[in-house]
């Protein structure tokens, strides 16, 4: 059996032992992070929402435990930068709300990160049969054979 493979139990352990979970958190927090950005400007891109509608429309997915306090400081960032644009309306259920828009550059961004998301998926998915991650590949594998530039 070899421990190399992804799908066998010796993998996992060793990779347990290897990497306390506090590493592997920070990582899944960095990953979620960029993802998150994206979503919010992918979300922005179909309509205009203040804080708490964005969470509750993620919320709907339910990939992620989501709350303002994680909206919050995106949009500001955001906004800071230029991609999206706020306006105060006027509520009838209460305190006036903030909206979020994306400006002409946001979209152009949100454009050009979910091109290169798609393009990382896809990566993700042709390295992972590969390597057990993606289907199951234990057959037919495929050497490749180093490169040889031709003069």
């Amino acid at each position: 059996m070899d421990i190399s493979e992804p799908n066998t139990m010796r993998f996992r352990i060793l990779c347990i032992a290897m990497y306390p979970s506090e590493d592997i958190e920070n990582k899944v927090t960095q990953l979620r992070k960029g993802i998150l950005e994206l979503a919010i400007l992918s979300a922005l891109f179909r309509d205009t929402h203040y804080g708490y509608s964005l969470v509750r429309q993620m919320a709907v997915a339910g990939v992620l435990d989501l709350n303002e306090g994680t909206i919050y400081p995106i949009l500001s960032r955001l906004a800071k930068e230029g991609l999206v644009q706020t306006e105060w309306v006027e509520s009838k259920q209460g305190p006036p709300r903030k909206y979020y828009t994306l400006t002409d550059a946001g979209r152009v961004m949100c454009a050009a990160l979910a091109g290169e998301f798609r393009s990382l998926v896809r990566l993700v998915e042709a390295a992972g049969q590969d390597n057990g991650l993606g289907q199951n590949s234990s057959s037919g594998k495929k050497a490749i054979s180093p490169r040889q530039d031709h003069e």
